[in-house]
Parts: C-alpha cells; structure tokens; sequence
C-alpha cells in the first residue's frame, strides 16, 4: 500500500469501539466516524504492527479510562456531537496525554492552525497517503516517548520531595534562596542549631552533597497541575 491514498475498502469486519486496552505495545487510538475510513486505517497501522484501538464515535473513548501506556491518538477533525477539537479537550481534561494527529477532507487551514496551538503534532489532508500516516504516528510516537520519560522523571523527583516534612521543605526553600542558617532560623522563629539539623537531613533525604546539587534539583521538580508557583 505504499504510496497509494487509503481508500475504503472491503476489509474484514471487526469492532471498532472496544476499550479494553491488553498490550504495552504503542497504542493508535482511531476516531473516526467513517466505517470503511476506520477500517482501512485499522489495516495499515495493524499492518506495521502497532496495536489499534478504534472508536466510530467520539462519545465511545470519552468512556475508555485514560491509557497510561505508549501511544498516539488518531483523529478526524469532523465528528458527530463533537468535533476533533473538541474532542480533544475532552480527553486532555479527563488524564490523557497522548499526542494528538489530526485528519479532515476539508480544507480547514484556520483549524488546522487552532489544532496544532492546542497541542496536535499533526494535522493530514484525506486522502491520506500510507507514507504520510506512518511518518506522522512515527513521529507522535517519539513525542510520546518524551513526554513520558519527562513525566516519569517528575514522579521520581515528587517521590523523593515527599519524603520531606512542612518544615524540611521551609528548610530547604531557604538554603535554596541562598540563606544562612541562623537566616532562616530567623524567618521560621526556630533555633539555629534546630535549622542545622533539618538541614542535614534535607539534604540526606533528596541524597545530595551540597546546595548547588539541591537548587537544580528544586528546578527540575515542576508544580503540580493547577498549581501556584512557590517563591523560592
């Protein structure tokens, strides 16, 4: 099929709007509300051994639990009830972080701007060649990767953060700002000998040797989603 449109064809008939997800193998979620379209995007991503999960109706996924293994979303822009854009406001608000690739027959060259603002990697005019589909999900794909080895990192960081006390963490914002002992002892109306302890254990807890290691550390640890940024 290389080079050639993926038209409809007489594939064979199977469902297209199971959630069950069963494999860690990357994902393609599909939604589409052209059957023979789903069916012929099914064949191909299949074809290149990816594990598909296919939806008729955006509706459908909206009900799947958010997937937490690697993957990609696969959408057409034009859908009944809700449109891609939509859709995929939907999904990032329900827990999904999938990258996003749009397909529409329209010329909708505005949408395509607003979809790729809104975080698609993506967009693809039908027909859509076999080439241009697999470069495109290739490509979600390696963003996938990233963002999750981005987000396993911040759950590592959260993980050795929350081992800290309250007031560990008042501790450690003020080594951070550069603050002396008895500085910080000040601000928090404890004893300096009390802040020098903490301080050891700070700095024992997140298994740093000074205070250079701990500010990149904070630095690289983001505020949780919705979160106010702290002064540090």
């Amino acid at each position: 099929m290389h080079g050639n449109a993926l038209f409809p064809s007489a594939l064979a008939h199977g469902p297209w709007n199971r959630c069950a997800v069963i494999t860690d193998r990357p994902t393609i979620f599909v939604v589409d509300d052209d059957p023979p379209v789903l069916r012929s995007l099914e064949r191909v991503l299949h074809t290149e051994g990816y594990a598909v999960r296919s939806f008729v109706h955006p509706r459908l996924m909206l009900a799947c639990e958010p997937w937490q293994g690697p993957g990609c979303v696969l959408m057409d822009l034009r859908l009944p009830e809700l449109d891609g854009l939509e859709l995929q406001e939907h999904l990032r608000k329900a827990g999904w972080r999938h990258p996003v690739i749009f397909v529409s027959g329209y010329g909708d060259v505005p949408v395509a701007v607003q979809a790729m603002k809104a975080g698609a990697v993506d967009f693809l005019p039908k027909p859509v060649s076999t080439e241009a589909l697999l470069a495109a999900v290739s490509q979600a794909l390696a963003r996938d990767r990233t963002l999750r080895a981005a987000h396993a990192e911040q759950e590592r960081l959260r993980l050795r953060f929350s081992t800290l006390t309250p007031r560990e963490w008042d501790v450690c914002r003020g080594v951070a700002r550069g603050l002396l002992n008895k500085q910080i002892a000040a601000e928090l109306g404890t004893a300096e000998q009390t802040v020098r302890f903490q301080r050891s254990r700070v700095m024992a807890k997140l298994a740093v040797g000074s205070v250079v290691e701990l500010v990149r550390l904070l630095d690289r640890l983001e505020p949780p989603s919705g979160a106010a940024q702290e002064t540090r």
